[in-house]
């Protein structure tokens, strides 16, 4: 298996390799060449697999010879062990029923309550196991609207071969989210708050990527979704959602899902390609909108970042719909355009694609928008009825579903929301929603007492490669 770039101009990489390398030369993001397909038989086989024994039926086929088979195992074993090391719940991936039509995956029972557990606990197994085979050091760079940050730090931090930077937008995360990365005192960790916003931080670490003389030798490693090993590990909880809800050639499943920076859908339209009988993957979007004006209108454009009690959603670049648009382009024989596509983005902050390439995406997705007051609406709602408590990415989620259920193009199968957080995260939205404020788990209870260790950067790129390149 080899990985391509969505901008054509790099060289094609392994497995190790894109893992190791993050964003491409070009600028572009890495693909795999081909998918692997999976046949009727081969789902209905996997029906019975646990977790584990999914992950490694699904993710074997992009690794090919590049772990043997026993060490990936271990790999993923590591990754996916229950209570008393990372997930605290032995499904993994809980799901919980809403209505007769409507089901929760949910993914927060990892060690920082979001799914990014999922990617980064596996990601952070992958580095050890490349690093310590090459005997390299690597510094890790991230930029984090919430969760992303926390993820990495706990998958990462026990890699001796790793020092990990995470940038953050000041302000503008929750007080948990913040403190999920800024209490974990390691030698190795380095939080960075930076007086801007996500996008700010994002752009700022692509940037890195372009020019890493400032690590004095050491290279830099991603661990955003720019990383496809992370898009690889969130494919399986959507076959293994499906295959549970008796998802099978005669009857199609739908996903919505909170969308921010568009890996973790884009990893459900994977799981689509490989041959799960998915109808809709349904964006769900808070009022930073630039995914839902896209598919409703063929409007990819930057605008006013809006702040929202969803801030891990508060994007307007979102990095992987890159992916998604070669895709689509190269279905219709068209990659040759994504370069200028996305160069024009760049120097223009918009971009629209043809009308044929737009209707096919439109065959695959489905999108809603929620505000902050439907956001509360759906938190209240749903507790009154169930007795969940939503957190409010999540709560967006459950919207776009709603609305999608109602609307023609709902087909009368099984809905999945894909939980994303524990609403502990977010305790001031859960309240002002009309909810009880919901807890900690245990294991985290000591939390906004801990001692934080953090530094706030102006907005200003020089300034952090410096704060950085003192410190590696």
């Amino acid at each position: 298996m080899k990985f391509i770039s969505t901008r054509l101009s790099a060289p094609a990489l392994s497995f190790e390799e894109v893992v190791l390398q993050g964003l491409a030369v070009d600028g572009g993001l890495y693909v795999p060449e081909f998918l692997p397909r999976f046949s009727e038989n081969d789902i209905s086989r996997m029906k019975k697999m646990t977790y584990e024994e999914l992950f490694f039926e699904i993710t074997k086929h992009f690794i090919d010879n590049e772990i043997d088979s026993e060490s990936y195992k271990k790999i993923i074993k590591k990754s996916y062990q229950n209570f008393s090391q990372n997930f605290s719940h032995g499904a993994i991936a809980p799901l919980k029923q809403l209505t007769h039509n409507h089901f929760l995956l949910e993914l927060f029972h990892g060690p920082t309550l979001a799914f990014k557990d999922f990617a980064l606990q596996f990601l952070g197994n992958l580095l050890d196991y490349f690093l310590e085979k090459r005997d390299e050091k690597i510094v890790i760079i991230g930029a984090t609207s919430g969760d992303t940050g926390s993820a990495a730090i706990q998958g990462c931090r026990a890699c001796k071969s790793a020092q990990i930077f995470i940038l953050h937008p000041h302000e503008k995360v929750s007080d948990v989210q913040r403190r999920q990365m800024t209490t974990v005192l390691a030698d190795n960790v380095f939080n960075i708050a930076l007086q801007g916003n996500f996008d700010d931080c994002q752009g700022m670490v692509k940037k890195m990527f372009a020019d890493q003389s400032f690590l004095n030798g050491k290279k830099m490693v991603a661990v955003n979704s720019i990383n496809f090993a992370r898009i690889l590990a969130q494919i399986v909880y959507y076959f293994y959602a499906a295959l549970r809800l008796g998802n099978d050639e005669k009857n199609p499943i739908s996903f919505s899902v909170p969308t921010g920076n568009f890996g973790d859908i884009y990893a459900g339209f994977l799981a689509k390609k490989m041959g799960l009988n998915i109808n809709k993957l349904i964006i769900a979007t808070n009022e930073n909108d630039i995914l839902a004006r896209f598919l409703k209108s063929n409007d990819y454009s930057k605008s006013t970042m809006v702040d929202t009690i969803s801030p891990s959603m508060n994007i307007q670049v979102s990095s992987n719909f890159e992916r998604l648009l070669f895709h689509a382009h190269k279905d219709q024989k068209l990659e040759e355009k994504m370069p200028e596509l996305m160069r024009g983005f760049e120097r223009g902050g918009t971009l629209k694609v043809g009308d044929e390439i737009l209707k096919n995406i439109q065959k695959e997705f489905d999108a809603y928008t929620a505000n902050d007051e439907t956001t509360k609406k759906t938190i209240t709602e749903i507790f009154a009825k169930t007795g969940e408590t939503l957190d409010p990415h999540s709560a967006v989620g459950v919207h776009a579903a709603q609305e999608f259920i109602a609307s023609e193009n709902y087909g009368g199968e099984f809905v999945v929301t894909l939980a994303t957080a524990h609403p502990a995260k977010f305790p001031e939205a859960v309240i002002a929603a009309g909810a009880p404020k919901p807890t900690l788990p245990k294991f985290l209870k000591g939390l906004m007492r801990a001692k934080e260790k953090f530094e706030v950067v102006e907005n200003d790129f020089e300034l952090v490669k410096k704060f950085i390149s003192e410190r590696v």
